[in-house]
């Protein structure tokens, strides 16, 4: 939820299973709104892939190429496994702010305008709107949107999109009405996205809690070494009775792991649940993404570091 544009992508529609206005693909009022506003009634009828599984089908060979905007493998839950994946396609285009790990493997690397750079809407997670002009005009600078509708040209597929405004008046007409809500049933399949019961840890063993920090590893504070500097140091957090378990003790330091790696931070002793680690998601010393190829509800070991 810290990122700025996850909402609005929910509302375009960029989940697997929904289409824009947060409807479910298959709803029979979503298919005859969204067809009346694209001027088609040709709509996906499944759900297509996440994330994970466009990565792990190009790694299969089943996707030949792929276009990435603006992804930090360090956000995806293996970023390794990522990495080999986007080095396994056959082609890759990138757009980008500047120089990353996605771009030094891509074939072709559009640079795109920044935020300042570009006219746009945010969505907060309340869904209030808040549109912004540009505040740095660069006559030479191209928008994300600009590239992608000439890569659409280019591949015959016309998104009708030549500019902004015409994006935003498509996007309201997809997104005005509500969306279609069906009520949950205790035995309804839950599908791709549903909860899931964790494993309960015994001794030596804990469940991961995690988020981001505001101030954290992330690219953001890349060439920022005083603002970086100001960021939290990363500890372990855990309760006394845990704590105790392990054998540490608050300001003691503490080692993570999983099968992939490990991770060692001082102790914060914290009123939580028994049998539960808290690490930040991506901090100096504690990228947990990267070195353990963990993230929030996974089983990891916990044992002291003295």
């Amino acid at each position: 939820p810290r990122r700025a544009g996850e909402r609005g992508a929910v509302e375009a529609g960029a989940l697997p299973n929904l289409l824009p206005g947060g409807r479910r693909i298959g709803a029979a009022s979503a298919a005859s709104e969204i067809a009346t506003a694209w001027g088609t009634a040709s709509l996906p009828a499944t759900a297509g892939r996440a994330t994970s599984e466009i990565l792990a089908a190009t790694a299969a060979g089943d996707i030949d190429a792929l276009l990435i905007g603006a992804v930090d493998p360090d956000d995806l839950p293996d970023p390794a496994a990522a990495l080999r994946a986007i080095e396994s396609a056959g082609f890759v285009v990138s757009l980008e702010l500047r120089v990353s790990a996605v771009t030094d493997r891509a074939d072709v690397v559009f640079p795109v305008a920044a935020a300042a750079e570009k006219s746009g809407t945010f969505v907060n997670w309340e869904g209030r709107i808040g549109s912004f002009e540009a505040a740095l005009p660069v006559p030479t600078v191209r928008t994300d949107l600009h590239v992608l509708a000439a890569l659409a040209d280019e591949m015959d597929v016309h998104l009708g999109l030549p500019d902004l405004e015409s994006a935003r008046r498509e996007l309201t007409a997809l997104t005005r009405s509500a969306a279609e809500v069906t009520p949950a049933r205790d035995d309804a399949p839950l599908g791709r996205i549903g909860q899931l019961q964790p494993e309960r840890p015994g001794p030596g063993r804990a469940l991961l809690a995690t988020w981001h920090n505001l101030l954290d590893a992330g690219r953001m504070q890349d060439g920022e070494p005083n603002l970086a500097g100001t960021a939290r140091a990363a500890v372990a957090r855990l309760s006394a009775a845990t704590a105790a378990e392990v054998g540490t003790a608050d300001g003691a330091k503490v080692t993570v792991a999983t099968g992939r790696g490990s991770i060692t931070v001082p102790v914060e002793i914290t009123a939580m649940p028994d049998r539960v680690v808290w690490l930040p998601t991506n901090s100096a010393g504690g990228a947990i993404r990267r070195e353990l190829a963990a993230g929030h509800g996974s089983l990891v070991s916990v044992r002291s570091a003295g």
